[in-house]
């Protein structure tokens, strides 16, 4: 059973100061919980949200596939001991398509699954009984090094088609200057700012249609996709060569969106 913490007190780390949003964006963690023990749900939940991440739980192995799918976390943490399959099959049918950061929360304590689950694709290993302060440091450590790997730090530019976006600045140029020395400025609304940043910060990885939804409009909007595919549709007939054949602001039906570069 876990140490269920206090909500976080003044100088605790949070996700907003110390563990940001994948990127360096201000859109929160994502966390998935796959576990069938509800009280230890709860005191997941609890310490979780209290320091503003976003969770999601799943009490299978199939509905945590599932939910993995539709709308891709940041990380997970994931018991073995399931009541379908087994959490290293999970792991396995995660890492053929999820690069992000699982955390296995078990009670078996032996060296043979700890190795067989960092073995296919586990990114840490606590064990049961645990201390919740030291199950969120562990969290907060994978997540930095998540966005350590995706580039977090370097100048925050990318190029697509035609245009060169700088978020810095706010500014979008095209890359071949005209005869005055200077590119053609584009313009973006607010909104389809806020949606470019968050999809270009993260380079090559999907980005769930429910968490962009939140992040740009706010809780209770996280179904209405239409919103999105109107908003997406202007971006890619601003920013795209070829509107009907994207190359760089893809959908994954179903999904979400992805910035390819």
């Amino acid at each position: 059973m876990a140490e269920l913490a206090s909500a976080p007190r003044p100088g605790d780390p949070r996700p907003g100061a110390e563990a940001p949003g994948p990127g360096g964006s201000n859109l929160p963690s994502g966390i998935l919980i796959v576990e069938d023990e509800a009280e230890l749900v709860r005191a997941l939940r609890i310490n979780l949200r209290a320091r503003q991440y976003e969770v999601v739980t799943a009490g299978t192995g199939r509905e945590a596939l599932a939910l993995a799918a539709s709308h891709p976390p940041d990380a997970i943490i994931l018991d073995l001991g399931l009541p379908d399959i087994d959490g290293t099959e999970v792991i396995v049918e995660l890492r053929r398509w999820y690069h992000a950061p699982i955390i296995v929360l078990s009670g078996r304590t032996s060296p043979g699954d700890k190795i067989g689950a960092l073995d296919v694709g586990a990114d840490d290993y606590v064990t049961k009984p645990f201390a919740m302060a030291e199950l969120l440091a562990r969290l907060r450590a994978v997540l930095r090094r998540e966005d350590s790997e995706s580039g977090q730090g370097q100048p925050r530019q990318a190029r697509i088609g035609q245009w060169l976006v700088d978020l810095s600045a706010y500014q979008i140029r095209r890359a071949e200057a005209d005869e005055g020395g200077e590119g053609e400025m584009l313009r973006l609304t607010p909104t389809e700012w806020r949606i470019l940043e968050i999809l270009l910060a993260r380079p090559g990885r999907l980005v769930g249609s429910a968490r962009i939804l939140t992040a740009v409009w706010g809780p209770g909007y996280e179904h209405r996709t239409n919103y999105l595919r109107f908003h997406m549709a202007r971006l890619r007939r601003k920013l795209e060569d070829n509107p009907a054949r994207p190359r760089h602001l893809l959908t994954e039906p179903g999904m979400g969106y992805r910035y390819q570069p």
